[in-house]
């Protein structure tokens, strides 16, 4: 499998990534659109946190012109037996909002994810509140399966978790 399209490539996540992702995770603008945690971690959080990763799923996404890291994709909670996956997607520098990046790297990795791992159904956890991951998301076919219904408060104000799925068979549908 080529990881890339004419803008971007993905590479396997590296020890070196820990201060890219240090920076992304302590941006709270950044993370609050995918985590329901605005905590700040240090640098030894980070470490410990991809100590647990390393080994998984987990790749940057490299803008191609400039080779400058811009995001991360991950499969955390991959299940071969039961051909299922979650994703995990965040561009984590803000001059590449808005561009398009977000949706080309979830269509490469949802190429992988069907046509190279060959599994059956992904899911994926969306806010409320990030109504253009919604429409991205829709787009791509995948269906509310649930809500996790006022789950966390974020700026004087609770959220909702929408719980979304894709099955392989809905996505060759589609592309």
């Amino acid at each position: 499998m080529v990881f890339e399209t004419e803008r971007i490539y993905f590479r396997k996540l590296e020890k070196e990534d820990i201060s890219i992702l240090h920076r992304w995770q302590n941006d709270t603008e950044v993370y609050s659109n995918v985590s329901d945690s605005i905590d700040l971690y240090s640098k030894e959080d980070i470490e410990k946190f991809y100590d647990k990763i390393k080994n998984g799923k987990n790749f940057i996404i490299v803008e191609k012109n400039t080779n400058k890291e811009i995001g991360r994709v991950a499969l955390p909670f991959l299940d071969y037996e039961q051909q299922n996956t979650e994703i995990i997607i965040m561009i984590g520098e803000k001059e590449y909002w808005g561009k398009g990046y977000g949706k080309e790297s979830f269509q490469l990795l949802l190429d992988y994810i069907f046509n190279e791992l060959n599994l059956h159904r992904v899911g994926l956890k969306v806010f409320s509140f990030n109504e253009n991951a919604f429409k991205l998301y829709e787009k791509f076919g995948f269906q509310v399966e649930g809500k996790i219904r006022e789950s966390f408060y974020r700026n004087g104000k609770w959220h909702d978790i929408y719980l979304m799925g894709l099955l392989k068979s809905e996505y060759l549908k589609g592309n």
